[in-house]
């Protein structure tokens, strides 16, 4: 018997991460003081990124945003807000909960990808 199940982390993780809706994203789009970072994998990323977003694969993000880490991304440690973002938003509640935990200002875009799709969000191609 599991000592966690898949549906208790993300619940847990809801509760104790920030969520932010897409209109409030959209008013965010080209604020230099936030960072939005897509946790997709790179296969889905090529349907479209957010405008001016960085892509780290939910896999690889404990590498990238620990500052300790050799594989340490410079941009985790410009002090500016993250909204971090997938398809529908379960690997992001759970980036968001490990960003937070690294002390990082996080948030989790709530809906991913799919609302920002809905709301006609802009999108650019990699």
């Amino acid at each position: 018997m599991p000592r966690i199940t898949l549906e208790n982390l993300l619940a847990e993780a809801a509760e104790e991460i920030s969520h932010i809706d897409v209109q409030e994203c959209l008013q965010l789009l080209n604020s230099p003081e936030v960072t939005f970072v897509d946790v997709r994998e790179a296969s889905e990323v090529q349907s479209g990124v957010i405008p001016g977003s960085i892509h780290v694969s939910r896999g690889l993000l404990e590498f990238q945003t620990c500052p300790g880490s050799p594989m340490h991304n410079p941009v985790f440690s410009s002090g500016n807000q993250f909204i971090f973002i997938c398809a529908s938003g379960g690997r992001a509640m759970l980036a968001t909960k490990v960003a937070g935990d690294f002390g990082m200002d996080a948030m989790c875009m709530t809906g991913g990808m799919s609302a920002w799709q809905e709301a006609a969000g802009p999108i650019e191609f990699l």
